[in-house]
This record gives structure tokens, sequence and C-alpha cells, in this order.
């Protein structure tokens, strides 16, 4: 019994703690990125808003019931009430959710769509969405892409490589299962093959769409080893459900980098020289 009170009682102190309101009250799911942190942030801010208005509203709600019912009041008053009170309490609300639409909401989009790590310094991936599954590039041992041309699009060549460029030999293409590193920026280019798609990983809290013809990059910088759903944000046609079947597989650095090799080593050409 002492133990499930002592247990209880840990519970609500977490429960009001901002990490704590974020997963155990609203039940937010896994966070697994830094700048997944931020976008938590400004929901547990928004929903504390709520909170308040929730309970701020009830009571005035029952003070109104009460201060103006037929007992209390036998003839009408055309007037009514001449408090400035509500007035002044609509402003202030007014300009928190200002604050946390200029002050908080902007900045982290700002960041999202303006600051991106530089390439040198993080894990470059292509990736193009098809109907109905995710295909992702990776420089080869070089460090380079291999040249790309619209025009070479096909379906043995989502990514249009120009198989004359050498650079391009070596590039790793693979299917539905995207591997990073942890604790190191990955950025992304995306693209979409056919239709609009939109990326979600919501353990990133990034979600993003693919449009053809464009390459959008996008970022984050995942601080947690497992294996993470991606979601389609878009419908992208009779076979959407199946574009959850694809993964973003966040490892130590040694087991990426021994991944990376083996399938660099796979679609190396064989020399017979």
């Amino acid at each position: 019994m002492k133990e499930t009170f002592s247990a209880l009682v840990q519970w609500i102190a977490d429960a009001f703690t901002r990490d704590g309101f974020a997963h155990r009250v609203l039940g937010l799911p896994e966070l697994a990125s830094t700048n997944g942190l931020a976008v938590d942030r400004l929901m547990v801010y928004v929903h504390w808003l709520m909170l308040a208005l929730l309970v701020g509203w009830s009571l005035y709600f029952a003070y109104v019931l009460w201060r103006f019912n037929a007992a209390r009041n036998r003839t009408a008053d055309y007037e009514g009430s001449k408090s400035k009170i509500p007035s002044y309490v609509e402003y202030a609300i007014v300009a928190i959710e200002a604050v946390l639409l200029v002050g908080v909401a902007l900045p982290i989009w700002a960041k999202n769509v303006d600051h991106f790590p530089k390439p040198e310094e993080a894990t470059v991936i292509q990736v193009m969405a098809q109907q109905f599954a995710w295909n992702a590039r990776y420089p080869g041992a070089d460090g380079k892409f291999g040249r790309q041309d619209m025009k070479l699009i096909a379906e043995n060549n989502v990514f249009g490589v120009d198989p004359a460029d050498a650079a391009g030999k070596d590039d790793v293409q693979v299917f539905n299962e995207i591997h990073v590193p942890v604790n190191k920026p990955v950025l992304i280019y995306l693209s979409s093959k056919d239709v609009i798609h939109s990326v979600k990983l919501v353990a990133m809290r990034v979600t993003q769409d693919a449009i053809p013809g464009l390459r959008i990059p996008f970022t984050f910088t995942p601080t947690k080893i497992g294996r993470f759903q991606i979601e389609c944000a878009q419908l992208c046609g009779n076979g959407h459900a199946a574009m959850a079947g694809g993964f973003v597989v966040v490892e130590s650095a040694e087991a990426f980098d021994s991944w990376l090799k083996s399938k660099s080593a796979a679609a190396a050409p064989v020399s017979f020289e």
C-alpha cells in the first residue's frame, strides 16, 4: 500500500513537470531527436493554455449562473454587466496566443526551413518516394553522389543516376529501410517519382512533403538507437497504407559504418583484370 501511494505521488509530481506533462498526461509519443524537443515544448505550452482556459471559463460560467439567476434578478436589466474584466481577459488570451505564435512557433519553423547542417558534418541521404515505398541513396566510399538526370528516371533507376558517371558506381541504394547513425545530424533531400507523398517521422517530430520534380531538404538529429516507422502523411493512392512499411534504423556510428561498407562492397563493380 505504501509503495502504491509513493508511486502515485511520484506520478503526480512527474506529471506536472514539462516532460512529465507531455508524456504522462498528454500521451505524446516517444521523442528520439534533438529538434523534436522544441516541438514538444510548444505542444505543452498550448495545452497548459487550453487547460487554464477550460478551468477559467468553467468557473466564470458557474459564476454567471449564480450571479444572474432569476432568483437574484426578479427584474430584467437591459444594460447587463458593465464590468471590463471579460474584455481584459480576452485581450490577455490573445496576447498569450500571439506570444506562442510569434515567439515560439515561428522560430521553430524558421529554424527547420532555414538552418541546415553542413553536408560534411551530416549524414546526407537522397530519398525518393514512390507508390508505395521509400527509396534511399547514399554516397559511396568516395563521399560523392553520382551525376543524375531526371530524363533517366525509370522503373529500374528511380534516382535517374547516369550510368556513365564513375562517381556513382559505388553509391548505395536501399529500399524501405534508411539507416542513420545516432547523435549525428541527418540531412535528407526528398523528392517523389510519381505523386505527392509526405514523410512523417513521429519520433523525430518531422514531416515533409515529397513533390515530383523538386528536391526538398529537411533535417533531424536522432538521439535514440532504435527502429522507427516512416508514415506517409498524404493520401497517395489505393496502396497508401503500404507506405508504413518504411523504417528509419538509428544505430551506433560503428554499426552504421559497417552497414554502409557492406552495402558499398555489394554495389561496387567486380573487376576481372
